[in-house]
This record gives structure tokens, C-alpha cells and sequence, in this order.
């Protein structure tokens, strides 16, 4: 199988971007005001920083802006089987994905996982082994990937994820997958789990 998503770049980077660009100029543009004094913020050099930042010219604070945490599961059957969900909103409505979405500020990364997949899937799960983190510059993002054992609850479709299946390792749906992320976790886990099964491969060259 031939795909560009599958050519995670180096240290598991989703693309060329390189590292030490400061915030990204579409995030950037949406922080406009000072969280401390309400002045405008102007995006550039600031001393002693290695790298361009937001700050305000008012008061000197500094607006540090970091990446995201996505905090997903790969809830796996007693069968051996590997559940996805049918996303129901964007992006990827249509798709193939696993559990999952963003930490909140007040609950640890299991507890994240444990919420987020009750609330798409209604299946209660405890979370493992750490498949992988996979780093997303260009949407400031991180995502943390968790095999998870399925403990209790009942799948149903929701909002979120309109049809619920699990998939034999070896009938993973490849062409109907979201997310690069989704990818690679999922062949990171095949190479820890099931290292007989023939992995998809990217393009040559890389």
C-alpha cells in the first residue's frame, strides 16, 4: 500500500516543518491582546528568548504558547480486535479513527482517556501501555496514543462517532483512516503486537 501519510517525518513529526519557528503565524494571529494589561501583542524578536515570540510592548509579558495535548485510546476486544469509530463531525467526518480529544486542565492523561472514549464510544476503558506521541507542528498539537482494555459499558453510536467496529488486526481500513496520527499509532501497534502482519508501507524514497 502506498500513501503519504504514512511518512512521518523524523522524531515522529508529521511533516518538513522545522523546529524553532515560534508560534505558528495562524495561531498567532488569533492572540491579539495582553492577558495581563489588555495592550496589543506584536510577534518578534524579545530579549533573551531563542526564538521569536508574542509579547506586549506595554508591559513586557510574554505570551508563551504551547502545543496542545490529544489524549486518544486504541481499545482492544478479547479477540485481539482493535475498535474504531466512524467520526461524525470534523474533520474527518466520514473517517476512520480511534477514541479520543483534547486534555482538560483539571484531569490526568488516563482520566482524559477514560472521558473522552465513554463520551464517543459509551464504553468504559482502562488504559495501558503507550503505543506512541506523535508531534503535529503545523497544528500545534500532540497526541499521546494509549491500547486500552475494554472493562464495562455498552457501545453506541454518538454525535461524535456514528458507527463503532472492531477491526482484525490484519483488516485494518487504511484507505478510510483520518488521521496521519491515527496511522502511525496504528502501525506502531501492529509492529509491537502483531509484528507477522505485513505493515503498509510509504512511498519509496523516504
Amino acid at each position: 500500500m502506498t500513501d503519504e501519510r504514512f511518512e512521518r517525518g523524523r522524531d515522529g513529526r508529521s511533516s518538513d516543518l522545522p523546529s524553532g519557528l515560534g508560534v505558528p503565524r495562524w495561531l498567532a494571529a488569533s492572540l491579539n491582546f495582553c492577558a495581563r494589561c489588555g495592550s496589543p501583542l506584536t510577534f518578534g524578536v524579545v530579549l533573551g528568548e531563542d526564538r521569536d515570540r508574542l509579547a506586549c510592548s506595554a508591559c513586557g509579558h510574554i505570551a508563551y504558547v504551547n502545543p496542545r495535548l490529544v489524549v486518544t485510546t486504541f481499545p482492544i476486544t478479547d479477540a485481539g480486535e482493535i475498535l474504531l469509530i466512524r467520526r461524525g463531525i470534523e474533520p474527518g467526518v466520514g473517517s476512520w479513527a480511534q477514541p479520543g480529544g483534547f486534555l482538560e486542565v483539571d484531569e490526568t492523561v488516563h482520566e482524559a482517556a477514560i472521558r473522552e472514549t465513554r463520551e464517543e464510544t459509551g464504553l468504559l476503558v482502562e488504559p495501558g501501555e503507550i503505543i506512541g506521541l506523535y508531534t503535529r507542528l503545523e497544528a500545534s498539537v500532540v497526541a499521546i496514543a494509549f491500547e486500552a482494555r475494554i472493562v464495562g459499558g455498552t457501545a453506541a453510536p454518538t454525535i461524535e462517532a456514528t458507527e463503532i467496529r472492531s477491526y482484525p488486526p490484519e483488516a485494518i481500513p487504511w484507505a478510510e483512516i483520518a488521521f496521519s496520527t491515527t496511522i502511525w499509532a496504528l502501525r506502531d501497534w501492529l509492529a509491537w503486537r502483531r509484528p507477522d502482519i505485513e505493515l503498509p508501507t510509504p512511498r519509496s524514497g523516504r
